[in-house]
């Protein structure tokens, strides 16, 4: 327990007795919940959770002690709280990939380059031997040549390895205005306004195949003569 900056009992206290607040308005918000997915049960949880944090984190500093319980993390998106009948709507994606096989990546770079010796590397320099010096110049090379979607669905030719992807469709009021959000692209999506979203990631795959492999494991022991 260290001794720089010790919370006071007081702030123990008060930490305390906000949990206990937050408590009676999670229970509050949840008796008089209008149906699945109320944001006032989300914002309610939100504020518990991070009451408890605060409480958990004092608790510790002033008597290295910690509470019996955790806060899991919560990755649903709020309710929707934007128009009945959007007029516009913005697509967020993100994709992850690894390279895995670099050399492959170059070649492909270099490939480009050679059947367009003009195209632009992004190093002030034009086409030739600079698309497969670097990884760095090879992406941009790639990427600059082919429609995102295209390389989802070829990125092993480009040595690349899909890592988790998800895609939003936000609603809004009215379109921006040309080059309004450029300069910030994914600073203004508004979790509340979101429509639908898709996520992928082989953490699902690894949740199937544990489900898959509990049923097995009950049908070994419902068979008869076992």
């Amino acid at each position: 327990m260290s001794d720089a900056a010790q919370p006071s009992a007081a702030e123990v206290r008060a930490a305390a007795e906000a949990v206990k607040a937050a408590l009676d308005r999670h229970l509050d918000a949840v008796e008089r919940r209008s149906g699945e997915g109320d944001p006032a049960v989300y914002a309610a949880f939100n504020e518990l959770a991070a009451a408890a944090e605060v409480y958990d984190e004092l608790l510790y500093d002033a008597y290295d002690e910690v509470t019996p319980f955790e806060i899991p993390g919560d990755d649903r998106l709020p309710a929707y709280a934007g128009p009945e009948e959007p007029s516009a709507l913005s697509v967020l994606i993100r994709r992850d990939y690894v390279v895995v096989e670099p050399q492959r990546l170059l070649s492909q770079a270099q490939r480009i380059a050679d059947l367009d010796p003009d195209i632009d590397t992004g190093n002030d320099r034009q086409g030739g031997a600079a698309a497969g010096e670097s990884v760095h110049t090879a992406l941009g090379v790639v990427f600059g040549e082919f429609e995102a979607d295209e390389i989802a669905s070829r990125h092993k030719e480009f040595g690349l390895e899909e890592g988790d992807s998800t895609l939003w469709v936000v609603a809004a009021e009215e379109a921006p205005e040309p080059g309004e959000w450029l300069s910030a692209p994914f600073d203004q999506a508004d979790p509340h306004m979101v429509v639908c979203r898709f996520d992928m990631s082989s953490v699902f795959d690894e949740e199937l195949e544990d489900e898959e492999l509990e049923d097995e494991d009950e049908l070994e022991v419902l068979e008869p003569g076992s």
